[in-house]
């Protein structure tokens, strides 16, 4: 493993470890309360947008790495990200956290199921990762790895520790997530030769398909019949996936592939930008109706 690789192996376990810091048995305990809302939030996350991606990579005629990109991203939980934007857009924060604990502990089983699947079952990405002599399998030891591990381990200290919990818990945050930033950027100004016009496809194709992880998540909601406020949760956990995670998954069991990599971080910089667009609308929304 490369230094880059373990630099950022590292800051994703540190993310993951403060997030499972913030975790109580409450959060899973939504689960029971609200099913619907919890259901509805996880649905769009491992079934809709993974099958949408799916079929799209099948339709369009991209590149194999992006293709696998896009898919390996939609295979991914929703960020961490996705609690403080429902805040920002005042949704349901507590359904949020709750979707967000229950989808990453699914996630070690159903993000490489789907992406293994998928791959698999699309001509040109099964025969470009044939071509590599990679396992999508392996996939599920970066999860235990990268999410497993140390969401247990942050479980643990938050429940040991708590006074220690109460001092780190914060900072630790903001670091781990400015680390990932910092991490994204200086990987793209190391590449910026590639950042030419000759990129605008490439985000074309990341900005349509986190629409359409908002799209599914507003119709998922709109299906439940849930309130306002579930609704915005609901949509923010469709829309913004763990593309950090992703990005380490491709460190690690891809050999940092440009193309991925490319997808990836433009996915961890584009949907904070249309998560807070939202929030704001929402908020200017909210204030029109003086509510």
């Amino acid at each position: 493993m490369s230094t880059q690789q373990l630099v950022l192996s590292l800051v994703l376990a540190t993310m993951v470890f403060s997030v499972a810091l913030e975790l109580r048995l409450a959060d899973f305990r939504h689960v029971a309360d609200a099913p619907r809302a919890v259901i509805a939030g996880l649905l769009p996350q491992f079934v809709f947008l993974p099958g949408a991606t799916w079929l799209a990579t099948l339709l369009l005629d991209l590149p194999p790495n992006t293709e696998a990109a896009m898919i390996l991203v939609a295979a991914c939980p929703g960020g961490s990200l996705s609690n403080v934007i429902t805040h920002m857009g005042r949704g349901n924060t507590a359904l949020s956290v709750s979707i967000s604990a229950v989808a990453s502990v699914l996630a070690l089983i159903l993000t490489p199921l789907n992406f293994t699947w998928m791959v698999s079952t699309n001509p040109a990405t099964a025969g470009w990762l044939r071509t590599l002599d990679i396992d999508a399998s392996s996939i599920w030891w970066s999860l235990l790895a990268l999410l497993a591990v140390p969401m247990a381990l942050g479980l643990w200290v938050g429940h040991r520790f708590v006074p220690l919990t109460q001092r780190i818990r914060k900072p630790l945050g903001q670091f781990s997530l400015l680390a990932l930033l910092a991490f994204i950027v200086l990987g793209l100004i190391r590449e910026r030769q590639l950042l030419t016009i000759h990129l605008l496809p490439q985000l074309g194709i990341v900005i349509a398909h986190n629409a359409m992880g908002l799209a599914l998540g507003a119709a998922t909601a709109a299906a439940f019949r849930v309130s306002r406020r579930d609704s915005r949760a609901i949509i923010i956990e469709g829309g913004m996936q763990n593309s950090g995670l992703a990005l380490g998954i491709i460190a690690v069991q891809f050999n940092a592939d440009l193309g991925m990599v490319i997808i990836a971080s433009l996915w961890g910089i584009w949907h904070i930008v249309s998560g807070l667009t939202l929030a704001a609308l929402w908020r200017r929304q909210d204030a029109r109706l003086g509510t």
